[in-house]
C-alpha cells in the first residue's frame, strides 16, 4: 500500500491551472492530502501596450502619490514582482479576495482590506466607502488588466475621488501540454481547480467538454458564474474565496465518495 493512499485524496490527479507561488503552494497543499497535482498555467500575463504609463504610475507610487492601491488579480501581484514596484506604508493596499491577499502577502506586501463577501470590483468599491470620512478626498491607483471593465474606477470617481487607472498586463492564454489534454479527455483527472473567469475561458477553448468524472472546482460564486459565461460547468464552489477553502471542498467530495463505495456496514 503506498504511502498516499490512505490520505483524503489518494489516487487523485488534480489539474491546477495556475503556476507562481500562488499555483504552487496550492500543489503543496494538494500533495499533503495524497493528491498528484499537476500544474500548468493556462493564464499568462504579457505587457501592457502603454509600459511607459505604467513604469510612471509605479514611480508615483513608491514616492507616496498615492492613499491606496487596488489589487483586482493575483496577476496584477505578478506584475508587481516583475517591477519590484515599492508601496510604502502610507499607501493602503486593497484585495478584490482571499487569491489576490494571499497572492500580495506571498510577495511581501502588506494587505489592508479585502472584501469579507463579495469579492468582485462592486464588493471592493464597497467596502472602500467606510474610509471616506467628512468627504474627504482620496488618490487612489487602480491597476487592471486591459480586459477588464472600469467598474471600480467608474464606482470612485463618481465619489469624488482621484483616481489613476492603469492597464497593468494583457492576458494571454498558454497552451496546454498536449500530454495533458489526452490525459484530461481519457478521464485520468479527477479534478481542475477553475480560478478566475479567464482560467474559465482558456478550459473551454483548450479542454473542450470535459469528462462527467472530472470534478471542476471554482474558487467562489463570480468564478463560478464567469465560468458558467464561458460553457464550462461547476461541480462545487468553495465556501470561502481562499484555496485552502478550495481544497477542503475537493476533500469533502473524495471522503464522500470513498464512504459511498465502500457501503454500509456488515454487521
Amino acid at each position: 500500500m503506498t504511502p498516499w493512499s490512505n490520505r483524503p485524496l489518494g489516487g487523485w490527479r488534480v489539474l491546477v491551472p495556475r503556476g507562481g507561488p500562488w499555483g504552487h503552494g496550492v500543489a503543496s497543499d494538494l500533495r499533503a492530502a495524497g493528491a498528484s497535482p499537476v500544474v500548468a498555467p493556462m493564464i499568462n500575463f504579457a505587457p501592457a501596450d502603454d509600459s511607459e504609463a505604467l513604469r510612471t504610475a509605479l514611480a508615483s507610487l513608491a514616492a507616496g502619490a498615492f492613499d491606496w492601491l487596488t489589487v483586482t488579480s493575483a496577476t496584477t501581484v505578478d506584475v508587481l514582482s516583475a517591477h519590484q514596484a515599492t508601496v510604502p506604508d502610507s499607501t493602503h493596499i486593497a484585495a478584490v479576495g482571499e487569491t489576490t491577499a494571499a497572492a500580495l502577502t506571498a510577495a511581501g506586501y502588506q494587505v489592508d482590506l479585502v472584501p469579507p463577501e463579495d469579492n468582485s470590483a462592486k464588493g471592493l468599491l464597497r467596502e472602500l466607502s467606510q474610509f471616506e470620512q467628512y468627504g474627504a478626498e482620496l488618490r487612489i491607483l487602480t491597476l487592471r488588466s486591459d480586459i477588464a471593465k472600469p467598474v471600480l474606477t467608474e464606482g470612485l470617481i463618481a465619489r469624488g475621488h482621484t483616481v489613476e487607472s492603469v492597464v497593468a498586463y494583457r492576458t494571454i492564454g498558454v497552451p496546454v501540454d498536449e500530454a495533458i489534454v489526452r490525459d484530461i479527455q481519457a478521464g485520468e483527472f479527477k479534478a481542475v481547480l477553475v480560478t478566475s473567469g479567464s482560467v474559465a475561458e482558456q478550459i473551454k477553448l483548450q479542454l473542450g467538454p470535459l469528462p462527467e468524472t472530472m470534478i471542476v472546482a471554482a474558487i467562489g460564486p463570480q468564478t463560478a458564474r464567469d465560468a458558467a459565461a464561458y460553457g464550462v460547468r461547476v461541480d462545487l464552489v468553495a465556501k470561502e474565496r481562499s484555496a485552502v477553502s478550495l481544497i477542503d471542498a475537493i476533500v469533502e467530495v473524495a471522503k464522500s465518495n470513498k464512504a459511498d463505495d465502500e457501503g454500509p456496514a456488515d454487521y
